[in-house]
């Protein structure tokens, strides 16, 4: 068996656990196999033992995975989205994690609309408020969201956040408590969504177990980036 499908094994079973373990149904939880800087055989390999999402970083790398590799799996943009990229990033993903601002989502919907396409969103915040982290205010938010439902080729799905590193992955819950609780909160403002993308290779577990939907793996599956 090939490392990185015994990786993904691994990764699988411990989404499982942790699902389990905090009352939840496994299949309520999608992996998206973070794919930045990864060679194109690699990802096949990965797409060959299962992985059926890919997250990339950056445009211009995406852009060339995605020629090669094709479309038998789902893309989506994970990385810091300039306004300058909306053009492309509508014709090369079927999600993007990282809408954090007004003027972004009207671009990216005046693109969808003459691309005739609509794309799902989510919201990501800053919860930490470094200054290294892109992402909302929380305070922005409900005007973020509210702003989005009127955009008429933009699906808001829910919301992203990616906590500082900690050594200890208990340290993440307190980020991960929080959006799902500034998730609620929207919701009862008349704000439907439904997923949460929140856990990373470190701490992917603490996050199922705070309710995400969408957990970001990338070196667990592909091993150290170089």
């Amino acid at each position: 068996m090939s490392e990185i499908k015994e990786n993904l094994l691994r990764v699988m079973e411990r989404i499982d656990s942790a699902a389990r373990r905090s009352g939840r149904d496994p299949s309520e939880i999608k992996l998206v196999a973070v794919s930045k800087t990864v060679e194109a055989a690699r990802i096949k390999e990965a797409i060959e033992a299962g992985v059926s999402i890919l997250g990339e970083n950056y445009v211009q790398e995406a852009k060339k995975k995605i020629e090669e590799i094709g479309r038998s799996v789902a893309w989506y943009f994970i990385g810091h989205l300039q306004l300058n990229k909306a053009k492309y990033v509508i014709h090369l993903f079927d999600m993007i994690h990282s809408l954090d601002n007004i003027p972004l989502a009207e671009e990216l919907s005046r693109r969808a609309e003459q691309a005739d396409r609509m794309i799902k969103v989510l919201i990501e915040i800053n919860l930490s408020g470094e200054a290294t982290k892109f992402g909302t205010d929380e305070g922005e938010i409900l005007n973020l969201a509210r702003r989005i439902l009127q955009l008429s080729h933009l699906s808001l799905e829910g919301l992203m956040t990616m906590p500082p590193y900690f050594d200890s992955p208990e340290m993440s819950r307190p980020y991960y408590v929080k959006l799902r609780e500034l998730k609620e909160r929207l919701v009862r403002e008349g704000i439907p969504m439904k997923e949460l993308s929140m856990g990373m290779s470190n701490d992917f577990e603490i996050a199922i177990e705070e309710g995400a939907t969408y957990v970001r793996v990338g070196t667990a599956i592909f091993g150290p980036r170089k």
